[in-house]
C-alpha cells in the first residue's frame, strides 16, 4: 500500500512526500493543486475529516521529494504482464521493456486502424497495410511494398562500381553507387592488393620464360598498371573529399561545444539569478506576514486554532508548548510575545494551561531602558462574553527574564497555572469554540 499514489492509486511515479504525511505522484499533485482553489489531501479526509489542519492542505512547494520511496519502487521485481512474453526483473528497467516488448499490441503508425504485436509490424507493413502502397510509375499499379521492390527491379537501370575491373560485383543507382564507392573504400583496397599480388606472380615465372613471350607480357603489364593508375587517382580523390568533410566536421563540433558551453553558463547564471529572486520573495512574503500579524501598541490578540490536537501533542510531548507571532509595545519600542503550554509546565503540568510572556532581542533596544518594568495582563476570552480568565503580574526587576536579551529570546515568565484543564474543557464555558480560542495580552506603556 505504501508504494501507491494517494491520488490515482497507481505505483507512485516520482514520488512526493506531504506535511500530512501521504504521498503522491508528482505529476498527481501537480494537476490537484492546478485544478482545485484549495486543495485537501484526499487520504486526510478518508481517515478522520475531524483532525484536518493546516498540514493537509496541500501545495508543490510544501512537498518533498521522497527519495527513499523511490529507491525502494525502483528495486521492485516485476514481470511483464502481456500475454506471451515472459520477461522479469525490476521496476527501473520496465519503463524500457515497455518501449521494446515484441507481444505488446501497438497501433499502425500509417492509421489504417489495425492493432499489431510489435514484433509482427513489418509483416502487417509489407503485405497487409492498406496504407502502406507504391504507385509503379510505369504501369500505375497499385502495390504493398515487397510486390512494389519485385515489380521495379527489372526496370531501375543499375550501373557497375568503377573498380569492377579489380573485381567489385557492387551495381546500383547512380545514388547508390556514390554511396557504395564512399563507404567500401577498405574492400576496394583489398582488391587492389590482391591485383598487385597477381602481378607479381604473373612477373616470377616470366623472368624464366622464352624472349618471345616478353614483350607480351610487357604489354599486359602495362595495360593493368594503366588501370591502377587510374584507381590510385579515384581512391586519391575520394580520400581528399572525406579529410575536407572532417575538417569542416570537427570545425562546426568545435563551434557547437563554444555555443553550447555559452548556453550552460547562461543558464548557471539564470539560475543563480532565480535563486536569489526566491530567497528575495521568501523573505518578502515572511515580512508581509509578519507586517500582517504584527501588533504596535502593547494589545495583542492570540488566536489558537486546532486546540484538540495541540492539546494532544502537548500532553503525548510531541509539541509541548507553543508560541505566539511577536508584537510591540510601541512602533519603536520592545519586542515581545506569549508561550502556552496546553498541558501546563512546572507546578501547573498536568493539570493547568500555563501561559508565560518572553522578552525578545528587538531592533530599539539600545534606546530602550531595562530592564523592563511594565505590567503585563493576560485574558482568556470567553466567547460568549460572560466570564473572561484575566491574570496580571509586574515584573521581577532583578529577574534575568526582564533584562536586556543576549539571545534571540530571554527565558519565559508568568502564569505557570493560569487555568484549570477540567475548567478550559467545561461545556458551562465557551475558552473553547469550534476548536478554536482567544488570548488577549495587553502590556501597559504608560
Amino acid at each position: 500500500q505504501k508504494y501507491l499514489c494517494s491520488n490515482c492509486n497507481n505505483i507512485l511515479k516520482k514520488a512526493l512526500q506531504t506535511l500530512c504525511g501521504h504521498r503522491y505522484c508528482s505529476a498527481c499533485l501537480a494537476w490537484i493543486v492546478r485544478n482545485n482553489k484549495n486543495p485537501i489531501c484526499q487520504k486526510c479526509k478518508e481517515e478522520d475529516p475531524c483532525t484536518l489542519s493546516e498540514g493537509s492542505l496541500l501545495a508543490e512547494e510544501r512537498a518533498f521529494g521522497d527519495a527513499a520511496i523511490n529507491k525502494e519502487i525502483s528495486e521492485l521485481k516485476v514481470h511483464c504482464v502481456t500475454l506471451g512474453c515472459s520477461w522479469s526483473g525490476i521496476m527501473k528497467n520496465f519503463e524500457e521493456h515497455q518501449s521494446l516488448c515484441e507481444y505488446a499490441l501497438i497501433p499502425c503508425h500509417t492509421g489504417c486502424g489495425h492493432v499489431v504485436m510489435r514484433k509482427k509490424l513489418a509483416d502487417h507493413l509489407e503485405n497487409r497495410c492498406v496504407n502502406n502502397v507504391t504507385m509503379c510509375p510505369k504501369c500505375k499499379r497499385s502495390l504493398s511494398s515487397r510486390e512494389y521492390q519485385n515489380h521495379a527491379t527489372p526496370l531501375i537501370n543499375k550501373d557497375g562500381c568503377r573498380f569492377s575491373e579489380v573485381g567489385c560485383s557492387f551495381r546500383g543507382s547512380k545514388e547508390k553507387l556514390k554511396e557504395h564507392e564512399k563507404i567500401a573504400v577498405g574492400t576496394h583496397m583489398l582488391l587492389l592488393l590482391q591485383l598487385i599480388k597477381e602481378l607479381q606472380a604473373t612477373l616470377c615465372p616470366a623472368a624464366n620464360a622464352a624472349d618471345g613471350l616478353v614483350p607480351q607480357l610487357a604489354l599486359s603489364l602495362e595495360n593493368k598498371l594503366h588501370v591502377f593508375e587510374n584507381i590510385v587517382a579515384v581512391l586519391n580523390k575520394e580520400v581528399e573529399t572525406s579529410h575536407l568533410e572532417i575538417t569542416a566536421f570537427r570545425r562546426q563540433s568545435e563551434l557547437d561545444q563554444n555555443i553550447i558551453r555559452s548556453l550552460e553558463l547562461k543558464i548557471a547564471e539564470l539560475h543563480r539569478c532565480l535563486t536569489q529572486k526566491d530567497a528575495g520573495l521568501s523573505s518578502l512574503h515572511k515580512s508581509l506576514l509578519f507586517s500582517e500579524q504584527a501588533s504596535y501598541d502593547g494589545v495583542f490578540l492570540w488566536k489558537i486554532t486546532d486546540v484538540g490536537r495541540k492539546l494532544q501533542d502537548s500532553v503525548t510531548g510531541r509539541t509541548v508548548s507553543l508560541y505566539s507571532p511577536a508584537f510591540y509595545t510601541a512602533k519603536y519600542g520592545y519586542k515581545v510575545c506569549l508561550r502556552i503550554y496546553l498541558n501546563g509546565d512546572g507546578t501547573g503540568k498536568g493539570t493547568h494551561v500555563s501561559l508565560f510572556f518572553v522578552v525578545m532581542k528587538g531592533d530599539y533596544d539600545a534606546l530602550l531602558p531595562w530592564p523592563f518594568r511594565h505590567k503585563v495582563t493576560f485574558m482568556l476570552l470567553d466567547q460568549n462574553n460572560r466570564e473572561h480568565v484575566i491574570d496580571a503580574f509586574r515584573p521581577d526587576l532583578t529577574s534575568a527574564s526582564f533584562q536586556r536579551p543576549v539571545n534571540d529570546m530571554n527565558v519565559a515568565s508568568g502564569c505557570p497555572m493560569f487555568l484549570p484543564l477540567s475548567k478550559l474543557q467545561s461545556p458551562k464555558y465557551a475558552y473553547v469554540k469550534e476548536d478554536t480560542l482567544f488570548l488577549k495580552c495587553i502590556i501597559e506603556t504608560n
